[in-house]
């Protein structure tokens, strides 16, 4: 009979703590806006300025590449144009047109590496704030007693009283004074060692 009460008694002591340990605490939930925060945190519109200036620099060296090519391909296709029916291009014209050819490759191919480098300084400074907003996340968190964040696009309703954004928005600020715009070059492949001959 002791044998049994005391078997009750520790069951009654243990049986609570393992239920409690398994009970999981009622949301508390905080919404954030993130495309307010991310559009007007400080260094984020300095480095969207920045980006325009970029796209903007290379919309004018596109112009600037692309004015001198089309008139020399309207020169050479008149020449090619005032060429007697069946006679073929002179070596001096072939020249020309082979120039043209050259410059017009090479003009693309400095357009696509500055597009290039656009987009890699675009996800740059993205990686850059999405590196400082999750400690944010988990500092605003603790100090509103949430245990949940979303973001306001992926509800249907909020209520203000639940909005952290100006929270995280400020604390992005702080964090965050600047952005770097220009990407680091990007790293080449490592080169295999050549197995040695024998």
């Amino acid at each position: 009979m002791k044998t049994l009460l005391i078997s009750a008694a520790l069951a009654a002591t243990v049986l609570p703590t393992a239920v409690a340990a398994q009970a999981i605490p009622g949301a508390v939930i905080a919404v954030v806006d993130l495309e307010k925060v991310t559009s007007q945190c400080n260094a984020c519109r300095t480095a969207t300025a920045a980006l325009r200036s970029q796209a903007t620099g290379l919309q004018s060296r596109q112009q600037a590449l692309v004015t001198p090519l089309q008139t020399e391909q309207k020169s050479i296709q008149t020449a090619i144009d005032a060429l007697p029916q069946g006679k073929d291009p002179d070596a001096a014209l072939k020249q020309r047109a082979a120039a043209f050819q050259t410059k017009y490759q090479q003009a693309q191919e400095e357009v696509a590496r500055s597009e290039q480098q656009i987009q890699r300084n675009q996800a740059y400074i993205n990686q850059q704030v999405r590196d400082k907003l999750g400690p944010i996340y988990q500092q605003v968190m603790q100090r509103r007693g949430a245990n949940i964040m979303v973001e306001t696009g992926t509800t249907l309703a909020t209520s203000t009283a639940v909005d952290v954004t100006n929270d995280v928005l400020a604390a992005l600020n702080t964090a965050m004074p600047t952005i770097q715009t220009t990407a680091p070059a990007a790293q080449a492949a490592p080169k295999q060692a050549q197995p040695q001959g024998r």
